[in-house]
């Protein structure tokens, strides 16, 4: 494969997103399951966080709470990066989703929702997983900090 650009950076930016893609493609061939993309799964999760959240009390309910809105950052990064309305297009998918349409995400060609399946719009569930967690891992090491933080000092006598 043969890659041109304007500067060194470009180019190395340019390599790099090729590898991870090629990294998820193999990922992809060895785990060959997949989930909806276009945002479809983060949604789906998000609110299944937040009616979890409803059952849960104290602080627990306000961390799991953030954790949905984290969830639906995703697709509403994608939809800005896409030039599209975020907040219109977020409050559509999020009502096909109430709907019961678990299958409605995000069409960037057009700046509307629709049927992942039937666009051929999906994701690699390993590569989706692992995101997931390190995301999680990455926010929980932040609090971890935070409480060190937080912590009085010691006595020094």
């Amino acid at each position: 494969m043969v890659l041109r650009g304007a500067s060194q950076h470009i180019l190395d930016e340019a390599e790099r997103s090729l590898h991870d893609a090629i990294c998820v493609l193999v990922q992809t061939v060895k785990e060959a399951y997949t989930v909806c993309g276009g945002g479809c799964t983060e949604v789906l999760m998000g609110a299944a966080v937040e009616r979890e959240a409803r059952n849960v009390s104290g602080k627990a309910s306000l961390a799991m709470t953030a954790f949905a809105q984290a969830l639906y950052q995703l697709p509403t990064i994608m939809a800005d990066n896409g030039g599209f309305d975020s907040n219109q297009l977020i409050a559509e998918l999020k009502a096909a989703h109430e709907s019961g349409n678990d299958t409605a995400g995000l069409d960037l060609y057009e700046g509307r929702v629709a049927n992942m399946p039937r666009m051929g719009i999906r994701e690699s569930l390993r590569s989706k997983r692992q995101v997931l967690l390190s995301a999680t891992e990455a926010a929980e090491m932040i609090l971890r900090v935070d409480d060190i933080i937080q912590c009085a000092p010691r006595q020094r006598g």
